[in-house]
């Protein structure tokens, strides 16, 4: 029994280090401007972005499924580096995960997919409200964010373009009082 509980804890510590030491390296993300900032959220600009998405049922198989697209499972075997968020969307049909393409890559240079379930999209410029929030990124907790924002958006008379998006910057090892995670509304800004 206790050779079991110092495996665990020295596999748990590992998982600890590596989200730390992960999170620490420069992680490329989407640049966007801060266009304005009130107590409780603020309002972004983001220029277009590549993105390769995925519907799902199962959250950890559309991970599965995006992270083997940038691990080299494309139609031109190349690996991909990791960028952040992660985002999750309601689309047209069921729910989209979302991965973020490095800016490196345009419509021209991008790998295709070697799986017809993944799909290169881009979310085209636009102003987007976001309110941060930590703890674990599950429904609960970001259905609650998700209507804050709403309500402050509905009471600053901001008209909401969108359904809800989640987007979380962490690893499932960052405990959840470090975790980074994101309710947003694409808006309607002048």
């Amino acid at each position: 029994m206790i050779e079991v509980l110092y495996k665990f804890k020295n596999i748990f510590l590992l998982g600890l280090f590596l989200s730390f030491n992960i999170n620490l390296m420069a992680i490329e993300e989407p640049a966007f401007k801060i266009v304005s900032e009130s107590e409780n959220y603020e309002i972004r600009y983001y220029q277009e972005r590549l993105i390769v998405q995925t519907e799902y049922e199962s959250q950890n198989g559309a991970f599965r499924k995006l992270f083997k697209y940038i691990s080299g499972s494309n139609k031109s075997s190349e690996k991909i580096s990791m960028t952040v968020p992660v985002t999750q969307v309601k689309g047209e049909r069921g729910y989209l995960m979302q991965f973020y393409l490095p800016k490196k890559f345009n419509k021209s240079n991008l790998p295709l997919p070697a799986d017809n379930s993944i799909e290169v999209s881009s979310i085209k410029a636009g102003h987007y409200a976001v309110l941060s929030f930590s703890g674990r990124p599950n429904d609960k907790n970001f259905n609650e964010h998700s209507r804050a924002l709403k309500e402050y958006l509905e009471s600053d008379d901001i008209s909401i373009v969108s359904s809800p998006i989640k987007a979380t910057y962490n690893s499932p090892f960052m405990p959840p009082m470090f975790r980074r995670n994101e309710s947003m509304f694409h808006i309607e800004w002048n």
